[in-house]
């Protein structure tokens, strides 16, 4: 496999340095702060995975796993300083796990040599990995998820002429589909409303009472934390139809729908992964670490919507890990080996069987052109109930003629503020 050389560089570096003992996993997790809720059970998914791998399987190719957990608080100077602290023990890949602290940690761990993987979130247009070669956000960025919601109404009919209103959380984040639902607004003639919400979100009367004025055929939320929660029971409030309301995948927890009770039956979220714990990964969780009382929580966790996002990108990780050993013939990858694990990365329906999660996520590869995967989205619907997501709609493309413009304006104009040359040829 040809490496490139600034990966060549960064491996001969690391290959000068003492062997590892461990394969290092930095978890930047936020357990405390306004976004504990949403941050305790992917941290705990994601440490669980990787307890999981070293008590069943003695680590990924016999290396031990190690999770560097660091609290950030989803604070971008903690998580800045959570990134600095670390680095230096065998960090391999970085989960930021907050938009505003990967938009800070692109330079730095590409100037370092270490990848960060931003599933779901982050700059969409690092899904360019000729501008972007050290940041992955396979298997699907927040422009998938703005197109896969207009892709989902347009299956139950036509949407010339509605009205959609995008609700969002007032910062780097809640922006990014914003440029995405303008384009789609234009090509299927939707009129797009726009509704900022400041952090953390409890006060939204207004936009509520703008949504009951106004009464769009649809609203989008791109939401986080307690936002989400006061927003479905305001939609409640107004009577607004629970099956009209989407959220973005940081938008469809247990979290945001269980203080609303009944009123939140019906509600709607976009996904990139499966739902609910009838996997038989959760079998060999339960023996090997719930039961073994080696669990990063409370095991109680086990199965929600975040919990699963913690540990899909666990297994991602360990699956690159495991793609970079086989690439460098070694137990004891480094950073630069690990990036290319990540960028050799394919995951297969058998794969996702033989590791107990059949049908769990999409089917992708990513190469060196594309960091972000193939940008399937799923929509999944809360029963009340049962207290439970369903994936009602299956892992569907989005509109990449839309998309990829966007991706390569936005990327070219990063390469050109930045002076970078492209790393793919």
């Amino acid at each position: 496999m040809k490496m490139k050389l600034g990966t060549m560089a960064v491996a001969a570096v690391m290959a000068a340095s003492p062997v590892m003992a461990d394969l290092v996993f930095p978890s930047l997790s936020y357990r405390t702060g306004p976004y504990a809720a949403g941050g305790i059970p992917f941290a705990d998914g994601y440490a669980d995975y990787m307890n999981l791998l070293n008590a069943r399987d003695g680590g990924i190719g016999g290396v031990m796993t190690n999770v560097l957990e660091c609290e950030t608080g989803y604070n971008t100077e903690k998580g800045v300083e959570c990134y600095e602290s670390t680095k230096g023990q065998g960090a391999l890949v970085y989960q930021p796990l907050s938009t505003g602290i990967t938009y800070q940690l692109i330079p730095k761990a590409t100037a370092d040599g270490i990848p960060i993987h931003s599933m779901g979130y982050g700059r969409t247009s690092a899904a360019n990995g000729d501008v972007f070669s050290n940041v992955f956000n396979y298997p699907a960025n927040y422009w998938n998820g703005a197109s896969g919601a207009i892709n989902y109404l347009m299956s139950q009919g036509d949407i010339a002429g509605k009205k959609i209103a995008l609700v969002y959380h007032n910062s780097a984040y809640g922006k990014e589909p914003i440029r995405t639902l303008e384009e789609l607004a234009k090509k299927h003639g939707f009129e797009l409303t726009l509704l900022p919400v400041d952090h953390p979100g409890q006060e939204q009367k207004s936009q509520w009472l703008q949504i009951r004025r106004e009464k769009p055929d649809n609203v989008i939320m791109y939401g986080w934390g307690v936002m989400n929660q006061v927003a479905v029971q305001e939609a409640a409030n107004i009577r607004y139809p629970m099956e009209d309301f989407i959220g973005i995948w940081w938008s469809g927890s247990e979290n945001d729908v269980l203080p609303a009770g009944d009123a939140a039956d019906g509600y709607k979220a976009l996904t990139f992964h499966g739902v609910g714990d009838d996997f038989p990964v959760f079998a060999d969780i339960q023996k090997y670490v719930v039961d073994a009382g080696n669990a990063a929580g409370a095991g109680d966790q086990v199965g929600t919507v975040l919990y699963n996002r913690g540990l899909y990108a666990a297994m991602l990780a360990a699956e690159a890990a495991k793609t970079a050993q086989e690439i460098h013939g070694t137990g004891d990858i480094t950073p630069a080996m690990m990036r290319d694990g990540m960028e050799a990365l394919e995951i297969t329906e058998a794969k996702m069987t033989a590791l107990g999660l059949p049908g769990f996520g999409p089917e992708f590869s990513v190469s060196c052109e594309n960091h972000g995967g193939p940008g399937l989205i799923g929509m999944t619907q809360w029963d009340a109930s049962a207290k439970t997501w369903s994936l009602i709609n299956e892992f569907a493309p989005s509109d990449m003629d839309v998309i990829q413009p966007l991706i390569d304006e936005d990327s070219a104009a990063y390469a050109a503020e930045n002076n970078i040359a492209s790393s793919c040829k």
